[in-house]
């Protein structure tokens, strides 16, 4: 199962590799670039509401049905035609809740449709995190794989036209981009959809409201978590545009730091999207996961330190180095997101882990803690400290959520604390701040910051190996055809 899972990490890496950080810095930011901080920012707080109740687009069924089809395949003939329909009944409650509630909180009518727009795009994607789960839950990962780059591809050449093909003369509009998104994500739609018809024979679609309900009362404990984690998760943005007279400027700079953010936290989601369908995939087979938990944790959250580190000494840099207009607060922002990035790795691990046993009520319980303490501290800070101050509470949420979701896999799973690669772990994260100390001090000032950060990250991979946090000959275990009768 390890050497599954790795072959399929690598694949999954490369075609995400190749495409999302282009999107991300390529476009995405250049089209902030082009709008200005506040329209983005308008943009992008409208985006985050829209997220928040994405909940009620989804009711948990993706985290359901692919923890579900991975133990039981066969349930795929039984469930899709069925989910379909009721998806499709789901998008309509959405985009009306969403709109009425826009409409309730003050959103005038251009930010409303623009909301109707990105409501439409929420759909689309909704409906290819359902044909992916279904691609996942069958451990169809290359197809998954390819099917989650095909909307940021498209994306690349249409904005691409766009903003360097000259076709007109007009500035860049906010919209140009939205529309972009809804026939990336239509297309994406179809593609997995076509993926999935070329492996299984499926029926037509069919509503059927015993089935439905049944389906929602067993996904309501999803649907609760994917709430409660997208409320702190996305809430900071929208508190930012609708607390303060400046909130759209301060959530386009709340927005520089997040976008790096973003394209870390993406690939840390990879391994969440390989690792639940493995996760459930061995406990149902009574095997254990402790090996699978070894191996993603010690790429995943070591990766995460060195990039946070190198981050963090060279926040003001990066950020400067891609947009026009930033600022000082822009980098500090940068900085608190990049450690939140650490807690999140470890979240992807143990969080999926608990989901994968369906401990949903204990993780519920975890989540609407963090809640509660994100809005109240978004309260205090953001009045004060505006998008830094949303920043901290999102940090100091993370790291409670994350410290709690370890302590109970520990318990539930009898997991041994490793003391050595513990204390190597430490060593290694110190030993990287005291070399980000040396480069960033005045005594090398003489060496271009972008050579610092070559030398910071590139080093701070080698000393990944020589604390053997990632061992060398594990690596070529992985892919090694494995022997009858074992799951490594």
């Amino acid at each position: 199962m390890n050497r599954k899972f790795a072959t399929n990490l690598i694949f999954l890496l490369l075609l995400n590799f190749l495409v999302k950080p282009f999107y991300i810095f390529g476009i995405d930011a250049e089209i902030q670039n082009r709008v200005g901080a506040e329209e983005y920012g308008l943009y992008f707080s409208l985006l985050g509401f829209t997220f928040i109740f994405n909940i009620f687009l989804d009711v948990g069924i993706v985290n359901f049905n692919t923890r579900t089809i991975s133990q039981q395949p066969f349930l795929i003939q039984k469930y899709f035609s069925k989910i379909v329909s009721l998806r499709v009944l789901l998008a309509l409650v959405y985009a009306v809740f969403i709109i009425v509630l826009g409409a309730i909180i003050g959103y005038n009518q251009s930010e409303i449709y623009l909301l109707i727009w990105l409501i439409a795009n929420q759909v689309l994607a909704a409906f290819t995190l359902y044909f992916r789960s279904n691609l996942a839950g069958l451990l169809l990962f290359k197809y998954d794989s390819i099917v989650s780059v095909i909307d940021r591809f498209l994306l690349i050449i249409i904005c691409s036209i766009l903003l360097w093909g000259n076709l007109t003369t007009e500035p860049f509009q906010i919209y140009w981009f939205v529309y972009a998104q809804t026939f990336a994500y239509a297309v994406s739609a179809i593609s997995a959809f076509l993926f999935l018809m070329s492996k299984q024979t499926l029926s037509k679609i069919n509503w059927d409201k015993l089935f439905s309900l049944a389906i929602i009362r067993q996904s309501a404990p999803y649907a609760l978590l994917i709430l409660l984690m997208t409320f702190y998760y996305r809430a900071d943005s929208v508190m930012l545009e609708r607390m303060l007279i400046d909130g759209k400027s301060q959530a386009g700079i709340y927005a520089n730091g997040f976008r790096f953010f973003e394209a870390a936290n993406n690939i840390a989601f990879l391994f969440a999207s390989l690792l639940l369908p493995l996760f459930a995939n061995l406990l149902k087979k009574k095997m254990s996961v402790a090996p699978l938990v070894k191996l993603s944790g010690s790429i995943l959250i070591p990766g995460a330190i060195l990039v946070a580190i190198t981050c963090v000494f060279y926040s003001h840099e990066l950020i400067g180095a891609r947009y026009l207009n930033s600022t000082f607060q822009s980098g500090a922002v940068f900085s608190l997101l990049m450690i939140c990035f650490v807690f999140i790795a470890s979240t992807y691990i143990f969080g999926t882990l608990l989901t994968a046993n369906g401990n949903l009520k204990t993780l519920n319980k975890i989540a609407f803690a963090g809640v509660i303490l994100n809005i109240v501290l978004n309260l205090i800070l953001i009045p004060t400290y505006k998008a830094y101050g949303a920043a901290l509470a999102s940090l100091v949420t993370q790291g409670i959520t994350a410290v709690a979701q370890i302590i109970l896999c520990k318990s539930y799973f009898k997991l041994n604390i490793n003391y050595s690669l513990l204390v190597r772990g430490v060593l290694f994260t110190l030993l990287t701040i005291s070399l980000g100390l040396i480069l960033s001090s005045s005594y090398f000032e003489f060496v271009p910051w972008f050579f610092s950060v070559f030398i910071l990250f590139g080093s701070g991979t080698i000393f990944l190996f020589v604390f053997q946090l990632i061992e060398i000959k594990n690596v070529k275990k992985l892919f090694q055809k494995p022997e009858k009768n074992s799951y490594i």
